[in-house]
């Protein structure tokens, strides 16, 4: 281990440390292929006994995780399925009762139609139209949960349903009549970027609670500003990009923020895929996937005071099941991949299992989400359906 001087504050780099070969080997279990070659992961959901999965050719269907076997797959009523039923967004989380939404278009950037879904049976709850004639051009979307209010996000629709019905519960309103907007979105917020000509003050940076629509704070600006990754809801941490400066930020109740020492490492909310949100927060620490000189890490940063803690070499970082704090990760070579649990804190790596080794370039996992089942099972789902959309070790 290595303590590594950065912006006057030093953290542990594990690049050199190796954890100990795991004792425990997992061996595979099941796999499903990739409905298609250019198959593309849009979200999944794990609940107890299911793995749902949703992509642009396999649509959304549940596997039993015993076996890998089909459960269902949800289908949309016909006047919404006209209009598409490729899945282009998915949100990364389920209620207290199993429902969330998908939204559905022609392909995986084209969104027509949201849809609430019971992951219990695989029924559609309800359809809301994401296309109407005063945005008759589909675009792409993203939908998140906060309680039983699901957000959807996109430049035709931005609001808040109600998850069980469907019903409006809040929508945007523009703060001028000639203005241009962008949006972003997570659990719990929406932060819009605006350009209203007929204001005295035309640039504003403005953020809305997801479950009621209400204004949490609003910031003048004197440019456009961009949010590539939102990383949290609350608070609110994202890369942004002004004018002349990228950086990533946490954000204060009043709209204030600091920056992340990230240095020239690039942070993203997934594991090389939009569909992965394994980034969270763990008390005041983000644990994060990254990027440094092009090689995967695993990084944590206090976000207090903007240090980051330590940096650990490794090929994913999985996303927790709710109420679980421990920190797991896919590290290791090809020929050796193994699960390791991180301690937020200190970035030292504890070996869990030993991982079938992959055998072809198309069975190593590279980009996409990576689960571990209460039993010590480790799915491993693909971005890219170039060979294995799911793959079950246990």
């Amino acid at each position: 281990m290595l303590a590594v001087a950065a912006g006057g504050a030093a953290f542990a780099m594990h690049r050199e440390e190796a954890a100990p070969s795991a004792s425990k080997h997992l061996a595979p279990a099941w796999k499903v292929r990739a409905p298609a070659a250019d198959d593309e992961l849009i979200g999944s959901w794990l609940t107890g006994r299911l793995l749902i999965r949703a992509s642009t050719r396999g649509g959304v269907t549940a596997y039993d995780l015993a076996d890998g076997d089909t459960v269902w797959t949800a289908a949309l009523p016909g006047s919404a399925a006209a209009k598409g039923t490729s899945p282009c967004a998915m949100s990364p989380t389920l209620t207290a009762k199993g429902l969330g939404t998908v939204a559905f278009g022609a392909d995986g950037t084209s969104c027509t139609t949201l849809a609430g879904i019971d992951t219990a049976t695989g029924t559609v709850l309800w359809t809301v139209p994401l296309v109407d004639t005063k945005h008759p051009t589909p675009v792409g979307a993203t939908t998140y949960l906060q309680g039983d209010i699901a957000t959807i996000v996109s430049e035709n629709f931005l609001g808040g349903l109600n998850v069980r019905t469907g019903h409006r519960v809040w929508g945007f309103t523009a703060r001028g009549y000639y203005c241009n907007a962008y949006d972003w979105g997570s659990a719990g917020i929406v932060v819009v970027d605006d350009y209203c000509a007929d204001s005295r003050k035309p640039f504003s940076l403005t953020a809305y609670d997801g479950r009621t629509g209400k204004v949490l704070w609003s910031r003048v600006q004197n440019a456009h500003t961009d949010l590539a990754h939102v990383f949290s809801g609350s608070p609110l941490i994202a890369s942004v990009h002004i004018a002349g400066e990228d950086s990533v930020r946490v954000f204060t109740a009043s709209g204030s923020s600091r920056k992340l020492a990230v240095g020239d490492t690039e942070l993203a909310p997934g594991n090389d895929s939009d569909a992965d949100h394994s980034a969270r927060l763990l008390g005041n620490i983000l644990v994060t996937p990254a990027l440094t000189a092009d090689v995967p890490e695993i990084d944590a940063y206090d976000t207090t005071t903007g240090a980051r803690l330590w940096s650990y070499p490794a090929t994913a970082l999985a996303t927790a099941a709710p109420g679980d704090d421990r920190v797991f990760a896919l590290a290791g070579p090809v020929s050796a991949p193994q699960l390791v649990q991180l301690d937020p804190r200190t970035g030292r790596a504890t070996p869990v299992a030993a991982l079938p080794a992959a055998t072809t370039a198309h069975e190593r996992f590279t980009a996409g989400t990576v689960y571990v089942t209460p039993d010590g099972g480790v799915l491993e789902l693909d971005a890219q359906g170039t060979s294995d959309a799911v793959r079950f070790s246990r």
